[in-house]
């Protein structure tokens, strides 16, 4: 496993854009302005909605939008134009809509199980001016069992979910042979990598690299998982929604 390490202060919107530089992304005047307005209707929505405990400004550029982006940074050549990329348990939109952001060709469906915050995500996308983006309701077994969504994306992503054995039942019945899942994980991963071993064969996939870095200017560290899809899914997998918790495959 190579360890990178990103150890500069970062503490703004300008630092943000230059560690993006840093990585020979130059975000435009379009760009910046759809990562301010994520942040102030981010925080507007929050008041009411609890999206995310993550609110002072320079966190949430750090630990939500740079966190979000990573995988560009280790897996770039996986992010092709105009891939199909679909984001589980998305959220407040992370990683997915940074990374539209990012890359505006990418085609991104989104699935979550809670309507409050695809509401919250279409009202998003409409102000960033964001197209491409599709909203599904539902729950990440149910979707993987929907022949609309069933093996169709090039990149399936997922942060801060599940546990690697549950999060490849969600994951990977919807990435297509040869794609790739794309899990953002926390420190230390190598334990749930080792325990999801059995689950990653049988769904029909095989860890390629994982990768640890630290977030700019902290100790936090995270891990980059990267799985190519070689084989289809077995068709009873994803179980009935909440067996995959309950009963992992290991």
């Amino acid at each position: 496993m190579r360890k990178i390490y990103l150890h500069k202060r970062f503490d703004s919107l300008e630092k943000f854009i230059l560690e993006l530089s840093k990585h020979n992304f130059i975000l435009t005047d379009k760009q910046k302005e759809q990562f301010k307005l994520y942040f102030k209707f981010l925080i507007e929505v929050n008041e009411h909605v609890n999206l995310t405990r993550i609110t002072e400004e320079n966190e949430v550029y750090l630990k939500h939008f740079y966190d979000s982006i990573t995988p560009l940074f280790v897996f770039g050549d996986v992010f092709k134009d105009g891939a199909t990329l679909c984001d589980v348990g998305a959220g407040a939109g992370f990683p997915s809509i940074p990374l539209k952001i990012l890359k505006p060709s990418l085609k991104v469906t989104i699935v979550d199980s809670l309507a409050k915050r695809l509401t919250f995500l279409k009202d998003l996308i409409a102000k960033l001016g964001l197209d491409n983006v599709e909203l599904v309701h539902g729950r990440a077994e149910d979707v993987g069992q929907n022949k609309l969504y069933r093996e169709k994306f090039d990149i399936v992503t997922a942060r801060a979910v599940a546990k690697m054995s549950v999060l490849s039942e969600y994951c990977l019945p919807l990435v297509k042979k040869d794609g790739y899942f794309v899990a953002l994980k926390g420190p230390k991963a190598e334990d749930e990598l080792d325990e999801g071993k059995k689950a990653l064969a049988v769904l029909g996939g095989k860890l390629i690299k994982d990768e640890e870095l630290t977030l700019p200017g902290t100790t936090e560290e995270r891990t980059l998982v990267l799985v190519k899809k070689v084989k289809e899914t077995p068709k009873k997998y994803p179980r009935q929604a909440g067996t995959p918790r309950r009963k992992p495959i290991c």
